[in-house]
């Protein structure tokens, strides 16, 4: 049985005294599942002291060592400041940023090979899934991950399917359609490496609230969860949790 993960995605929100509520609010040590929160960098190093329960994650890092490359954060940093997860790839950097599937593959790796735990995120537009091409599209992002890092070494962190159409828009993929596509995944990788794939975690993204998330957790191949919006609220984020934990059992 794959341990379930839940975790946070602040995204570009959040203040120093909106932060400390949270995390006065939020006490993640009972839970029976592995927590993330995944804050802006300039509020980590506050999240990271304050967490209770869980470990905390950036929402990027750079492909590069540092070195010339201002306004970049490199891995190693971080490290240094006790963040022990990364984002990587997530559809608003490929749609706002323009980072290509090589690029992300690239931060996958470095982020590995740092010894930094990657939340490899993959998934398709609204127009792609009404062409049929949801498989293809994700096919091209998980082959160039897979082109720099072995599915063992991405079980270190998880693979999250973030349909784009259902991020941040009230929609959210119906579990048949998050397990159809999560069992891709799987399979997908199961042709590299069949014993790490049915080990590695695979998260959905997609407008997760208390309400649905215990129908999409208990999908056989889904292992938790990705949550955006809802995670700005830390009574949310916690019952989502707990929601993980019993679909578990």
């Amino acid at each position: 049985m794959r341990r379930k993960l839940v975790s946070a995605n602040w995204k570009m929100n959040g203040s120093r005294a909106a932060n400390a509520a949270w995390l006065a609010e939020f006490d993640g040590r009972d839970l029976a599942c592995d927590v993330v929160v995944c804050a802006p960098y300039v509020y980590l190093p506050q999240v990271i002291e304050g967490l209770r329960g869980g470990e905390t994650g950036a929402q990027n890092l750079s492909a590069e060592a540092p070195g010339a490359f201002t306004g970049e954060i490199a891995g190693e940093m971080l490290l240094d400041l006790g963040c022990r997860w990364a984002i990587v790839g997530h559809s608003e950097r490929r749609a706002f940023y323009g980072e290509s599937n090589d690029v992300i593959a690239a931060k996958a790796a470095r982020a590995i090979g740092l010894g930094l735990r990657p939340i490899v995120c993959v998934g398709e537009t609204l127009a792609e899934r009404e062409a049929g091409r949801t498989q293809a599209v994700i096919d091209a992002q998980l082959d160039a991950v897979l082109a720099r890092c072995t599915p063992t070494q991405l079980l270190a962190g998880a693979v999250a399917y973030e349909p784009v159409w259902a991020i941040g828009t009230g929609k959210t993929a119906s579990p048949a359609q998050v397990q159809e596509v999560h069992a891709a995944i799987r399979a997908r990788l199961a042709r590299v490496n069949g014993a790490a794939a049915a080990q590695l975690r695979l998260l959905y993204g997609g407008s997760v609230k208390p309400a649905n998330a215990f129908e999409l957790f208990t999908q056989p191949d889904v292992d938790g969860g990705l949550i955006g919006g809802a995670s700005l609220q830390a009574r949310d984020f916690r019952a989502i949790c707990e929601t993980a934990c019993e679909a578990a059992r």
